[in-house]
């Protein structure tokens, strides 16, 4: 039973991570020959001042662009 943990800036729709976890699962089908209902996905959702890289917090970038299918 694959379990795969994703983590994400929190704000995406629901929308868009059903489309994720159904990519990730058909890829594990694919490449693992599990069962579709065998792969779990986790979505971990992070507030962009909880997460830094290269010793930045992202809360202090510029905004990103807006995601596919985010909510305008």
């Amino acid at each position: 039973m694959p379990t795969l943990h994703v983590e994400l800036f929190a704000g995406r729709p629901p929308a868009v991570k059903a489309e994720l976890a159904r990519a990730l699962t058909d890829a594990c089908v694919a490449v693992l020959g599990s069962p579709a209902d065998a792969v779990q996905v986790v979505f971990h959702d992070v507030a962009r001042h909880d997460w830094a890289t290269g010793g930045v917090l992202w809360s202090a970038r510029a905004p990103a662009p807006p995601e596919p299918g985010a909510a305008a």
